[in-house]
């Protein structure tokens, strides 16, 4: 309420955010008398996989952006709480909560009232808990949690804009509250809008923006002073699937190419197992399960998942024959269990022998969906 009420122009210098023209890889960079390109960042450029479908501009080695100033130690947890304990008048909302996330990127699941939000904006210091202590990246935690706040990024789930300030404004705000000088606050505004892909929409109003305009925005807000730790509340509400698929790309690079750790809350399953290294389970303000999705999709018994061309009942019978057991999926798959990767040779033999091509081979994984079901039932 105390920023909506003072004139935040003043923090910004509105005579930097004049458009100028489209550089020629598409970039837009801000600044006075239409500084372009080369000032900011010299003459290097790179691109990135053609998997994330941008390019994106380089740096020099004095550039700081998406470079990971805060030096976290891979081994040790980003985040370690014991025995949080959240009340609100005689209903725990979270109940003795232990937790430790480590680097990477982590998805926090947990059907609606489970205690995610509550868990995230405890940790930021948004609400004070009634017992609990913990350490958030080299921080004590809760007594060190404004120095927590700024070395963390935060998308939250709810929109959060001033109204009357165009979308590169709203950026630099942020930038500017989290201590950078003017110049810097543009500069750093303008790359990150970029990374977002906000293209010539960063100098309409904020309020004219479109629910997935409002969700890239954010994101940008939360990356714009180079957290270590990133913490995004359902991030991709709102957006197409080709929108989905680029953000979902970002955060995979974030984590993979630039060494940030980011924790993910979200009810979307397919996010998760496309992005996430590790897997939190909340229910009830209790921690159901936590451990690394590769573990937790590895079913208890070897087996391999196929899809066939055509025949599917001669494979069937070929299998029956050697004494593989399988289970049908749909009318072209199986799944076939007992059998390890190393063990494939056997189902070539009965695809040679039945006239059935296999068309796609892999190791058969638990459903994500399965597991959380389990999770919340058990």
């Amino acid at each position: 309420m105390l920023l909506a009420c003072c004139d935040i122009r003043r923090f910004l210098d509105p005579e930097n955010l004049i458009p100028i023209p489209r550089h020629p890889l598409g970039t837009s960079l801000g600044g006075r008398d239409g500084i372009g390109t080369k000032k900011f960042f010299g003459d290097k450029i790179s691109s990135v996989h053609a998997k994330y479908n941008r390019i994106v501009l380089g740096a020099p080695q004095t550039h700081t952006f998406l470079t990971g100033l805060f030096i976290l130690n891979r081994s040790e947890p980003v985040l370690e709480v014991h025995d949080v304990v959240k009340r609100y008048g005689n209903r725990d909302v979270l109940k003795g909560l232990s937790l430790a996330i480590p680097p990477g990127v982590t998805g926090l699941l947990g059907p609606n009232g489970s205690g995610k939000s509550t868990l995230i904006k405890s940790i930021l210091g948004l609400l004070r808990i009634n017992s609990g202590h913990g350490r958030v990246l080299s921080y004590n935690w809760p007594s060190e949690c404004k120095a927590i706040r700024e070395h963390i990024g935060y998308l939250p789930e709810d929109d959060c804009y001033l109204h009357g300030l165009q979308g590169i404004e709203s950026i630099q705000m942020m930038a500017r509250l989290s201590g950078l000088p003017r110049t810097e606050a543009l500069r750093r505004a303008h790359e990150v809008a970029d990374f977002c892909d906000i293209d010539q929409e960063r100098y309409r109003n904020v309020e004219t923006y479109s629910t997935g305009m409002r969700q890239k925005l954010k994101f940008a807000q939360a990356l714009v002073h180079d957290p270590p730790l990133i913490i995004l509340d359902e991030p991709t509400t709102g957006l197409d699937p080709s929108q989905r698929e680029s953000f979902l790309d970002r955060i995979r690079m974030l984590a993979v190419e630039k060494g940030k750790s980011l924790i993910v809350s979200t009810h979307i399953l397919h996010d998760v197992q496309r992005v996430c290294d590790h897997v939190v389970i909340l229910v009830g303000g209790e921690v159901r399960m936590t451990e690394s999705l590769e573990r937790l999709q590895q079913p208890i018994e070897p087996g391999l998942h196929l899809r066939v061309e055509e025949n599917l009942e001669g494979f069937e019978n070929s299998l029956r024959r050697r004494g593989i057991a399988f289970e049908r999926e749909s009318d072209r798959e199986l799944r076939v269990l007992g059998v390890g990767a190393d063990q494939v040779r056997c189902l070539w033999q009965a695809s040679e022998e039945s006239a059935a091509p296999i068309q796609h081979l892999d190791a058969a994984r638990n459903s994500l969906e399965d597991i959380f079901l389990n999770a919340i039932r058990s």
